[in-house]
């Protein structure tokens, strides 16, 4: 079975909410620089159960993120969640876009596929700016 991946196309970019909220991580984005990213599927789910589905999300990973400017070093996708180190662009805020797009665009594919429209796959994600260039 083979899964296109939606390509990137512009959008809009919306403000990111400064209010910390008790249940969800507080993002931090101000300074360009090098982040570990952290995203999990909604309740935890095996959404990616497959290999295909995990090509699908792993190119639409790779995809994304070079449309955004976002220079990955490492990166791994699972089942019910992904991980990546990468460089940011020059200008800030550009995560929340990057992220928005990649979690829009994949939900909307696997929900296709599975006959759910409207299913909520992505929960939420977190991310560190890595300081040390030992990190």
């Amino acid at each position: 079975m083979t899964h296109t991946v939606p390509s990137p196309e512009s959008g809009s970019k919306l403000p990111h909410s400064k209010v910390p909220w008790p249940h969800a991580p507080t993002h931090r984005l101000a300074e360009a620089g090098t982040y570990i990213v952290t995203a999990g599927t909604y309740r935890k789910e095996l959404l990616f159960r497959d290999g295909a589905l995990l090509r699908m999300l792993h190119a639409a990973l790779l995809t994304i993120a070079a449309y955004h400017g976002w220079k990955l070093e490492a990166w791994a996708v699972f089942a019910n969640h992904y991980h990546f180190i990468a460089h940011s662009p020059s200008q800030t805020g550009s995560l929340v876009a990057f992220l928005r797009e990649l979690h829009s665009r994949t939900a909307v594919a696997l929900n296709r596929l599975d006959s759910t429209p409207g299913r909520k796959v992505w929960h939420n994600y977190w991310e560190t700016r890595l300081t040390h260039e030992r990190s």
